[in-house]
């Protein structure tokens, strides 16, 4: 009788071995083996599920195995979720925190991370304060609820001119303004033992992963750091490309999809990203880094679980 392995059962087998040398080997061995194999972290923005309350979507998440969410404050009793803007967040106290945590935890879920998605380059300084305290104010929620890690994008913001010229997000003073207001950022999640992940997009400040890069350098903090969703610049970045900038920075991945010269994202498998390429490219780069599906909510989140998926079983051994 022939016996044939998988690659996957061969490196378990030599990952046990390899760490079976080792004194006190034991159960440390398992675990070993265990990590060269382990898929990546699969989760889910609750930004699209604004039609359940948050128990009712640890329920329909923990149901279908989801055990990871990026939490937005978008839920039918906590609906506090502003675009580019900010909220009064005086109600979320810490021990409504705790409660809207304990329900995911209960259900075995994990809160990765917290959207925030305030502007931070508004051209008005009083503004760009006032958003900043608003981020603090989200700091503060985070805490209670165990989360140290928080999602924004740089904002979007026009002044009101009548001649054409350079787009204001291109501006070399804008430059100087968004370094300050990152570094200042930077200092308020230290306070917190925080990590801010700036995420790019094609039409705003941070509109290729080079200019990402050279953002992030600028600021000089590991409290400052990326989340890449490549569907926010196929437009102007291939994906090796995308890698090869950013990989050092990246903490976690957007899931969705776009269509080439088309604004609006999509669900996952539904525009022109690559998810075989995506999918293998994050496990040679980025291993450690979940994939949160985006652009998702009650009617199609399977479905674009399923093409994540699919691409995921497909790079592993």
């Amino acid at each position: 009788m022939s016996l044939q392995l998988s690659r996957r059962e061969i490196l378990v087998a030599g990952a046990a071995a390899a760490v079976a040398q080792l004194p006190d080997a034991g159960i440390s061995s398992l675990a070993a083996a265990a990590a060269v194999t382990q898929s990546p972290t699969v989760g889910v923005s609750t930004l699209g599920f604004g039609d359940y309350t948050n128990e009712e979507l640890a329920k329909e998440l923990a149901k279908n195995n989801i055990h990871t969410i990026q939490l937005f404050l978008s839920q039918k009793d906590s609906n506090y979720w502003v675009y580019n803007g900010r909220n009064d967040l005086s109600v979320m106290d810490a021990p409504r925190c705790r409660d809207i945590a304990d329900i995911y935890k209960s259900a075995g879920i994990r809160i990765h991370s917290i959207g925030v998605y305030t502007n931070l380059i508004h051209g008005d300084a009083g503004e760009r304060k006032a958003n900043l305290e608003y981020f603090d104010a989200m700091f503060r929620v985070g805490d209670a609820m165990g989360v140290q890690t928080f999602i924004t994008e740089a904002g979007h913001y026009e002044p009101h001119e009548s001649a054409p010229g350079i787009p204001y997000h291109f501006r070399e003073e804008v430059w100087k303004q968004m370094v300050d207001t990152g570094r200042d950022l930077a200092d308020m999640a230290e306070r917190y033992d925080a990590t801010v992940l700036f995420e790019p997009f094609y039409r705003g400040f941070l509109a290729s992963a080079k200019r990402v890069r050279l953002f992030l350098e600028d600021i000089g903090s590991s409290r400052v750091r990326a989340l890449l969703d490549p569907a926010n610049l196929i437009e102007i970045n291939d994906l090796e490309e995308m890698f090869a900038q950013l990989a050092p920075f990246i903490d976690c991945l957007h899931a969705k999809d776009r269509k080439l010269h088309v604004d609006r994202g999509v669900a996952a498998g539904l525009g022109d990203l690559d998810y075989g390429k995506f999918t293998a490219l994050a496990a040679k780069h980025v291993p450690h880094a979940p994939f949160i599906l985006e652009y998702v909510g009650g009617p199609d989140y399977k479905q674009a679980l399923d093409v994540l998926q699919r691409a995921i079983n497909a790079q592993e051994p």
